[in-house]
């Protein structure tokens, strides 16, 4: 195995445990809020490795450009899709988790 395909499968590995943790998070986590932080950054880091590990065995510079943008494509609905989950709940009452077991007021 040479350097370059140790590295591939490193990142690649990375990328699939940020997966696992964000899976974890949604369903460990106690309210919609964190869970939602947990899954939008686990996620998007998570998706960034898999790419960088894809783009060492990309085959030309068109599919490289490919991988990049669904990256980003990604990143811009993942981002969109937060919001609209988070506001969703804010709206809807959902009071965020608090240490302590205590209940934040509503704002």
């Amino acid at each position: 195995m040479t350097p370059a395909e140790g590295l591939r499968i490193a990142l690649l590995a990375a990328g699939a445990a940020f997966f696992v943790v964000g899976a974890l998070g949604l369903l460990r986590f106690p309210d919609a809020y964190t869970r939602l932080h947990a899954l939008t950054k686990a996620d998007n880091l998570g998706l960034g490795l898999i790419v960088l590990g894809l783009l060492a065995g990309a085959g030309s510079l068109a599919g490289a450009v490919k991988l990049l943008l669904i990256w980003l494509l990604v990143l811009l609905a993942s981002a969109c899709a937060g919001y609209l989950i988070a506001r969703t709940a804010r709206r809807r009452g959902v009071v965020p988790w608090r240490a302590g077991g205590r209940r934040g007021a509503r704002e």
